[in-house]
């Protein structure tokens, strides 16, 4: 396995990789050096299962010691794949040395490339959504020229104003985009983290445009006895059990993503106007060393009681099960995404990329289990607006809040029904395995 050194992306890997050591099989998984004693309590058959670290070589734009999107607090185009490209080399050694069945990727497009040469078959495993698949599969990813008239939706789509509003990462964007399309199209297996009954006419659209079958694995979380063993930090229990049952906003913006100063003291102050507590979980801002340096003047004395700003890891899936969190306010990372569906709680969204932009419309627009904060013609959006976007789906009266609190309740119902989520993995694996043996037969 040699996914895109993100967390978002290597843990979702893990989750797979465990499943196929549960069935028997044997996993090398490359990943970071610096990563790999924080990701090794996720590794559940470390007999079967090896980390192999790796170190990335220098390129233009990654700071010294860098490994993960984690570490770059200011990306310049999509250096960590960039530097991943470089390793090239010491991959083709190592599969020439393991000798594997299957070798997983994402968005290293040269894989497939790599592996018909040395007479393996690739898998392309996309965490990202379908629709976003779906999006780098028709060329109005480009935001130059309409989408195809077999793609499944105008509302889920990338607009020509998408291109002002992020503009500060439709262009690396448009980057990863042509290597998913690449490494679809060459690859010898799709596979999706994601379900039919959440995407399926996107990934039939990935089927059409791929001439392929497309494989789903749902959404891939661990098994619930692999989670009951884990408590929520005392801090964080002692703090949230104050509160009214679901009247606590949680925010959170993943690993990867950091704010300009000005937008995430929006951020504050939209949540201190909501009048409700509230948990915000975000890294400093750019050009802060620390949270505290960076919030809102007289902001601490205002909310103490009701209100933190914490700036490290917390343990986003405990949060969320709490009973006293009642709003998830997000970036619709893929992490982010599956975990809101599978809360009780209200979901808000804040994307911050081309690809969480697709899937905030496909749940927002399409779905409606989720409202969107709005944002300026700048790209920037307001305490006023975020304030706006949490109470409406938060009041009790709110026509728009019980509408999708409604739909999200029903698909949640449908996503944790017996057998379902353990039924794709199931599958999954199984035609892998037929993958492997009609090779072998053949």
């Amino acid at each position: 396995m040699y996914p895109l050194f993100a967390f978002g992306h290597i843990i979702p890997f893990i989750h797979l990789a465990n499943k196929l050591a549960e069935k028997g099989h044997r996993v090398t998984f490359l990943l970071p050096k610096k990563a790999k004693k924080q990701l090794e309590p996720l590794n559940l058959s470390p007999d079967r299962i090896v980390f192999d670290p790796l170190t990335l070589p220098p390129v233009d734009g990654l700071p010294d010691g860098a490994e993960t999107t984690a570490d770059i607090k200011t990306p310049t185009g999509n250096v960590i794949s960039d530097a991943m490209d470089l390793l090239r080399g010491d991959i083709e050694a190592k599969v020439r040395s393991l000798k594997p069945d299957l070798i997983f990727f994402d968005f290293t497009d040269w894989v497939p490339e790599m592996a018909r040469e040395l007479g393996v078959k690739s898998v392309s495993y996309q965490i990202v959504s379908a629709a976003c698949l779906a999006m780098a599969l028709a060329p109005g990813a480009e935001l130059e020229s309409p989408t195809p008239s077999d793609y499944p939706s105008s509302k889920v789509a990338l607009r020509g104003y998408d291109a002002n509003i992020y503009s500060k990462t439709i262009n690396s964007h448009k980057t990863f985009l042509r290597r998913i399309n690449t490494g679809l199209k060459n690859c010898d297996v799709i596979s999706v983290r994601t379900c039919a009954e959440v995407e399926g006419k996107y990934c039939s659209f990935v089927e059409r445009k791929c001439q392929r079958k497309v494989y789903l694995t749902g959404p891939m979380f661990p098994e619930p006895q692999e989670k009951s063993a884990k408590q929520l930090e005392d801090q964080w229990y002692q703090w949230l059990d104050r509160f009214e049952r679901g009247s606590v906003v949680f925010c959170t913006f993943g690993t990867q993503f950091y704010f300009d100063k000005e937008q995430f003291q929006e951020l504050c102050l939209g949540m201190e106007q909501t009048g409700l507590p509230f948990l915000v979980a975000v890294k400093p801002p750019k050009g802060s060393s620390t949270i505290q340096e960076a919030l809102p003047e007289g902001f601490e004395e205002r909310v103490r009681g009701r209100g933190v700003v914490w700036g490290e890891w917390v343990d986003q899936p405990l949060i969320l099960s709490h009973q006293s969190v009642g709003c998830f306010v997000n970036h619709c990372g893929s992490g982010s995404l599956w975990e809101s569906l599978f809360s009780d709680c209200q979901i808000v969204f804040i994307p911050q990329a081309a690809d969480c932009v697709l899937t905030t419309r496909l749940l927002s627009d399409e779905l409606q289990v989720s409202v969107t904060v709005q944002r300026e013609d700048s790209g920037s959006f307001s305490k006023e607006s975020l304030r706006d976007a949490v109470k409406s789906v938060m009041d009790k009266d709110s026509e728009i809040g019980n509408l999708v609190k409604r739909n999200h309740k029903t698909l949640k119902e449908t996503l944790v029904s017996p057998g379902l989520l353990s039924g794709y993995a199931d599958k999954f694996v199984e035609a892998l395995e037929n993958e492997v043996n009609n090779t072998k037969s053949s």
